[in-house]
């Protein structure tokens, strides 16, 4: 159910058919219930219901609401004008919180500021202004009371009987009659305590409230030299909830924490705020969580943290080399296969990239036009992936560095109602996640290889399709690096994705925008030409930004088993130095 002045507010403009001018409404005798109906968009009759009770010397006015129950924060609200006192009192206050949590903000009802041509039509008055760009007009009849029920718009001479807004119909008188209850109870009773605050206040309060926020790190430290957090015995069992371990050195960070299971509607988002803490280098980072980390018998991502990462399934390179914990381990495929997954690479909520020394190095170089910023900001969608975001969660949070200062992180999961009923059909997320693979080495100081295989190896998972009618999607991130010129960093490389061994999808992750992230760079090389460091394009990624993730459809496929291949022509090594690749993939369905 739509909050309805808040619906009449919106500067939109459609293309509806406009409705005839409208007439006069024959009001009942003694009427002191006015019944409003809303419109969506000008043609078709919203559910939602306006309604306004006069007991002079006020009215009342109240929006039909849904039975319940509401998402947490709902703000029950009341609109009481007052026609003596010429005001407007708005009262709020909130689903599932005390009296003490009551608001009220007053204002005139007549306004001054809105300046409205009028003219007759049809035997009413029409009062027409301009709002952002938007022609709205008002329909108002003669009536011993200025009823108007949206009084955002100050007040009219009468009762308002048709709101358009661009000639489409969004409020229309449709009913009026006698409520025998009018009077009995005072406007205000089970509304008390309240605090006066503004309507700007009100407007901020009220999406705040809304919000589910869970603090996951507060200012954490990701540095090497940091003691790493070992947990003996049953350490799955053993590892407290809320407390930031750290492992890797000091360079990851873990948590294990419990989060609310919320309905399919709301939109769930997580951000980071990230700082110098005296590294002053581009770093990789990772936001990620470890599936099945609450089983208690299988391996899962933890062994490697917690002990070593050969702990972790092996894949032998044909380089000779060994890369740890990169790839799902499957003991049977079937068509329900919860527990046929013995290992999941960790999922990646967010692939991020530090810039150059911001907050620590901001007072190093001063360049004129440019003026640093304190921190970066990074804030990235995972509604698809909020089927892992509740219950126990384990969340780790990494950044490649080997400086004792490092990096100072604090992350939040943040999440949005799509709508104020607490169930509600919205969106529907996927039913099924499995992570394929990850080699995104967030335990590299705890001896993790980078993801160097892709010169001579290809990266083939196994995934189980059980209907055909499924909708399959492969979430997919993937970043180049190699520093120098001509590694793959700088050196755009085609990723193919290839289905049962038959390319499917190519990609060419590669930034090109780079440049327009150049304050959060403070100490970015600056070189003769003009440009720095922090300017060049790279593989799918720029100091200060999060990469994001593309979707590859794999709906369609016949039932049983496949195989997803990831192949990159990996540039050669220069010296001591080698190209590499991070990509994960997960892959997501809804049945």
């Amino acid at each position: 159910m739509k909050k309805i002045i808040s619906l009449l507010l919106v500067s939109c403009c459609f293309a509806a058919t406009a409705f005839a001018q409208p007439k006069p409404v024959k009001i009942a005798k003694s009427a002191n219930l006015f019944t409003y109906h809303v419109y969506d968009y000008g043609e078709s009759i919203d559910t939602s219901l306006m309604k306004i009770v006069l007991n002079y010397p006020e009215y009342q006015i109240q929006s039909e609401e849904g039975t319940g129950p509401f998402v947490p924060g709902y703000a029950h609200e009341i609109t009481i004008i007052n026609f003596e006192k010429d005001s407007c009192f708005q009262l709020a206050k909130f689903a599932g919180l005390e009296n003490s949590d009551c608001y009220e903000v007053a204002s005139a009802f007549s306004r001054s500021d809105i300046a409205y041509d009028t003219a007759r039509v049809n035997g009413l008055t029409r009062y027409t202004c301009h709002i952002n760009s938007n022609t709205m007009e008002f329909f108002v009849q003669d009536y011993p009371y200025d009823i108007n029920p949206i009084p955002y718009y100050g007040r009219f001479k009468g009762i308002l009987v048709c709101f358009k807004r661009n000639n489409q119909t969004y409020l229309q008188l449709s009913k009026t009659e006698l409520w025998k209850q009018a009077g009995i109870k005072p406007f205000r009773d089970g509304y008390i305590n309240f605090q006066r605050i503004t309507g700007r206040e009100l407007s901020q309060i009220k999406k705040q409230k809304l919000v589910i926020t869970t603090r996951i790190f507060d200012d954490v430290q990701l540095s090497w030299g940091q003691k790493n957090n070992h947990i003996e015995g049953n350490y799955r069992a053993n590892t407290p909830f809320d407390s930031v371990l750290h492992f890797a050195g000091g360079t990851l960070a873990l948590k294990r924490v419990r989060l609310p299971k919320l309905p399919s509607h709301y939109q769930t988002f997580i951000e980071l705020h990230q700082r110098s803490n005296g590294d002053a280098y581009d770093r990789t980072g990772s936001v990620f969580v470890i599936p099945g980390a609450s089983n208690k018998l299988e391996p899962n991502f933890f062994d490697g943290i917690n002990n070593h990462p050969d702990s972790l399934p092996i894949f032998m390179g044909k380089d000779g080399q060994k890369y740890q914990g990169i790839m799902s381990a499957i003991s049977r495929l079937k068509e329900y296969y919860i527990s046929s997954f013995v290992y999941q690479p960790p999922v990646e909520l967010m692939r991020f990239f530090t810039p150059f020394g911001v907050g620590q190095f901001n007072d190093r170089v001063k360049i004129d036009g440019l003026e640093w910023a304190d921190e970066t900001y990074y804030k990235q969608e995972v509604t698809d992936l909020a089927p892992l975001l509740q219950d126990e969660v384990w969340i780790g949070i990494w950044i490649g560095n080997y400086d004792g200062g490092g990096h100072k992180v604090t992350l939040d999961i943040k999440s949005y109602p799509g709508s104020e009923l607490w169930e509600d059909g919205g969106k529907k997320n996927p039913e099924s996640i499995y992570s394929l693979f990850n080699t995104c080495n967030v335990l590299e100081m705890a001896g993790q290889n980078y993801g160097k295989l892709f010169a001579t190896d290809s990266l083939t998972a196994s995934f189980y399709v059980a209907n055909k009618d499924e909708k399959v999607r492969l979430r997919y991130i993937s970043t180049g690096h190699g520093g120098w010129d001509g590694g793959d960093e700088f050196t755009p490389k085609t990723n193919t994705i290839l289905i049962d061994g038959k390319p499917a999808f190519t990609y060419t992750p590669w930034r090109c925008d780079c440049g327009r992230y150049r304050e959060w760079n403070p100490v970015s090389g600056n070189f003769w030409n003009g440009m720095s460091s922090s300017d060049y394009s790279r593989s799918g990624w720029c100091p200060g930004t999060a990469t994001q993730p593309v979707y590859f459809d794999l709906s369609g496929l016949e039932p049983g088993n496949h195989t997803i291949t990831v192949a990159i022509p990996q540039g050669e090594p220069l010296g001591g130095s080698f190209s590499h690749w991070s990509v994960s993939g997960v892959l997501l369905i809804e049945r």
